[in-house]
């Protein structure tokens, strides 16, 4: 029996990694004689650099950048030859940030576009940037001063050769546009400490961005699949560095050569904090099931809603990890969390699949 495990990050309790060795823990005092394989994954928030380096190996670098409320802070990228992989997560992400600093209007993505910066001087030709978990909704505009700040002394973005001969890649699973009630403000500002008039100040600020920089190239992106993703990261991505948009999970899967996996495996076991019918919306644990090959695949969350839609969409098993009416901030609890995985693992595998 083989066994691989792909877990996504259990947000604010435990990494992809910690939940991976859980669930391990678990498939080996069910099944002792299995062999258990386990892979980092992320979709393209946190965890995506170490996903990638557990993939493809490489040198991880470490620089200091400007956190979402330009606080000196260290984050990493992957070098590997001429390819980058950033994690926006690293430098503006939502984590960075106590529950009462958290503030949209005043976050920004320049620690983000330091990050691509240094990557680019070190000689990255193809920069691959992940984009999730962000604190930011500032349309990528702190991103863009931070490239004009290293680039373009005079504050002209013409005067920015160095990133010509650059192939940009954005890995998200969000399809949002930039503006609008779908847009970044308006789906995701609260999460991040928006109030419903900030929302409104979010979305007007974007819009005004957007038709600035139509006016400026000729051509408007606001409106395409992922210019929503990452507070509005994306869009800058597409407008002024010409960014490919791809599946976050899909760049990493082909990375791990994960297909590959999946046709000897036996069983996979993946999962995340919530699932639910937005996890049918191109998360992380839709990409490995998609990229199953018919393989069965058990999701554990640790909350559970929608079982049935989840159930048709193709998982075989689909089971909460927390016992009914289990408090919050106990379940959170990183300690009780490994347990739970564990135990939940072992008993769905005892029951048999």
């Amino acid at each position: 029996m083989r066994v691989i495990i792909a877990m996504d990050s259990f947000k604010g309790c435990l990494s992809s990694k910690e939940a991976g060795r859980e669930a391990a823990k678990g498939v080996r005092e069910a099944w002792p004689e299995a062999e258990v394989e386990q892979t980092a994954v992320s979709d393209g928030g946190e965890g995506f650099v170490d996903a990638y380096h557990a993939a493809i190996g490489g040198e991880r670098v470490e620089v200091e950048v400007r956190d979402p409320l330009m606080r000196p802070i260290k984050a990493c990228y992957l070098l590997q030859g001429t390819l980058a992989v950033v994690e926006m997560a690293q430098a503006s992400g939502l984590t960075l940030l106590a529950e009462h600093e958290r503030n949209p209007l005043r976050a920004s993505s320049y620690g983000t576009g330091q990050l691509i910066a240094h990557a680019v001087r070190q000689g990255a030709r193809h920069i691959i940037v992940g984009l999730g978990g962000s604190a930011t909704s500032d349309a990528g505009q702190g991103m863009l001063r931070a490239l004009i700040d290293s680039f373009a002394p005079r504050g002209d973005w013409d005067d920015i050769k160095e990133l010509r001969a650059v192939r940009f890649t954005m890995a998200s699973d969000v399809r949002n546009p930039l503006c609008g009630p779908q847009g970044a403000a308006h789906v995701f500002g609260a999460q991040k400490g928006a109030t419903a008039e900030m929302i409104e100040q979010l979305d007007a600020r974007a819009r005004r961005f957007a038709q600035e920089a139509a006016a400026r190239f000729g051509f408007d992106r606001s409106q395409d699949e992922g210019a929503g993703a990452a507070g509005g990261l994306g869009y800058a991505l597409l407008q002024y560095l010409n960014a490919e948009s791809r599946s976050g999970i899909d760049l990493l899967l082909e990375a791990a050569a994960f297909d590959r996996m999946a046709r000897e495996a036996d069983l996979i076991i993946t999962g995340e904090g919530s699932a639910d019918r937005q996890t049918l919306m191109g998360k992380l644990p839709m990409g490995i099931l998609h990229h199953a090959q018919g393989i069965p695949v058990c999701l554990i969350a640790g909350r559970v809603t929608d079982r049935n839609l989840l159930l048709q969409a193709g998982f075989t098993r689909v089971e909460c990890i927390n016992p009914p009416g289990i408090p919050l901030a106990e379940a959170m609890h990183p300690e009780v969390a490994r347990h739970h995985i564990c135990q939940t693992v072992r008993d769905m595998l005892r029951a048999g699949i």
